[in-house]
Formats: C-alpha cells, sequence, structure tokens
C-alpha cells in the first residue's frame, strides 16, 4: 500500500463517511444525491457511486470528465458529467436537489468565491451539506522555505490571498477562519475544521513506501494531527464541513 492517495484522503474521506451516514439517517435513504464541483477525473465521485449513491461531476475540463467517464466504465458504476465552473450549478441542476456537494480544490481558482458558494447553497436541500478542501497559506510558506524559497514563504505570510509571487499556479489560499467566514456569509452553519496531510507531504516516500504497516500508521498519525489545536492549522489543505439549514 502506497501513502497516495490513502494517506492523502484519509482525514477527507473520515469525515465524509460521517457526514454522509448522518444524511443517510436523517433522510431514510442509503442512496443519497451528491454533486461534485470541480471533480476533474473522479477521485472522489467514482468511490462514492460505487457505495451506491448517484453522483453528479460540474467540471470545466472536458479532457478531465472523458478521464472521469472512463474510469466510472472500468468500476462499473455510472456518474453524470456536465461541463460547467462551480458558479454554473444553478444553471447546469435544480435548486434544492442535492444532499452533498464537494467543493474541494475548487475556491483557490474561481473568479468568484462568494458566487460559487451561492450557487452551491442553491442547489443544496435543507439539512444538506457542502464539503470544502482548500489550500492552506501556512503550509504554502512552510514548503516554500524548505525549498529555500525564503522571500517567497514570507510572502505568503504577507499576503491577503497567502500567494507568494507572479509565478504561483495557486491564486488564493484560506486559513480556517477565512473559510469559515466565506461559508457564513454564503448562509452555511460551520462545522469542525479538519488539517488534512500535516505529515503525509514532509514524511520522506522511502519511509512509508514499501515498509509493512507504515501507511496505516502515517493514517492513525493524520487523523489525530487533523484534529490537533496547532498542527490542524499547518496541514497542507483544510476540510470544512458546512450545513445548509
Amino acid at each position: 500500500m502506497t501513502r497516495t492517495p490513502a494517506v492523502r484522503t484519509a482525514v477527507v474521506w473520515a469525515a465524509l463517511r460521517a457526514v454522509l451516514a448522518e444524511r443517510a439517517a436523517a433522510t431514510g435513504r442509503d442512496g443519497l444525491d451528491i454533486v461534485d464541483a470541480g471533480g476533474g477525473t473522479g477521485g472522489f465521485a467514482v468511490p462514492l457511486a460505487e457505495l451506491g449513491h448517484t453522483v453528479t461531476v460540474v467540471d470545466p475540463s472536458p479532457d478531465s470528465l472523458a478521464a472521469l467517464e472512463r474510469r466510472a466504465k472500468e468500476k462499473g458504476v455510472g456518474v453524470r458529467a456536465l461541463q460547467g465552473d462551480a458558479a454554473d450549478l444553478g444553471d447546469l441542476l435544480d435548486h434544492d436537489s442535492a444532499d452533498l456537494v464537494l467543493c474541494h480544490s475548487v475556491l483557490e481558482y474561481v473568479e468568484d468565491p462568494i458566487s460559487a458558494l451561492t450557487a452551491v447553497a442553491g442547489v443544496l436541500r435543507a439539512g444538506g451539506a457542502i464539503s470544502v478542501l482548500a489550500a492552506n497559506p501556512v503550509s504554502s510558506a512552510i514548503h516554500r522555505a524548505l525549498a529555500g524559497q525564503f522571500d517567497e514563504a514570507r510572502a505568503v505570510l504577507s499576503d491577503p490571498k497567502g500567494n507568494w509571487g507572479d509565478r504561483d499556479p495557486t491564486p488564493r489560499r484560506y486559513t480556517a477562519e477565512t473559510l469559515a467566514q466565506l461559508l457564513a456569509a454564503t448562509g452555511f452553519s460551520v462545522g469542525e475544521v479538519h488539517g488534512v496531510r500535516v505529515f503525509a507531504d514532509l514524511v520522506p516516500s522511502r519511509l512509508v513506501d514499501g515498509e509493512p504497516g507504515a501507511a496505516e500508521a502515517l493514517v492513525a498519525l493524520e487523523q489525530a494531527a487533523a484534529v490537533h489545536p496547532v498542527l490542524r492549522d499547518i496541514a497542507t489543505q483544510l476540510h470544512v464541513l458546512g450545513h445548509r439549514g
């Protein structure tokens, strides 16, 4: 077992399993309606479809959607693929039609995060949830410093968008506080924040891959660190669940 992708996504999957179980219990439906905004090639969408859920992926890239359809076919499941941006959800999907919307690695790139989250709120049913995963500026500063790019590391910490310069491929990053503010501003009640990939991106592969039990031990460490009041805030990504009232 290699650390990718299982170790890197373990914390998110644990949170998703919990929210899916809660939603299934509340609705009496084992199969839920899930939208993956910016879901790309289906890293989350296809496994969710394998669990028996009805999944729609909305993504702007036709190449990614084609890869998604190939992956779904290989796994023997159906996933609906629609081309569009997160802000287009209201035009592409019915109002109040989803139990869960994934918004993973999307808010960093959309032109208007408020519009994107407002569109998500529109397609969610009352009691539905949004799963947000976004890049963390503190982690970016750590990684730039470890690469010897000390001026860029300092720039991340001082830039309001958490950007380290003109060559930075990520337009903006979010702290736990800024994510919570965005969700609250678009009508969501904000749940617990988890740190994702606290150690997974720092531990050398040779210490994990091929070592019996190492990947499982790292997953357990990641799960413990995900809610640690200090370690959470240095994670590569931050994961937040929000609920629509």
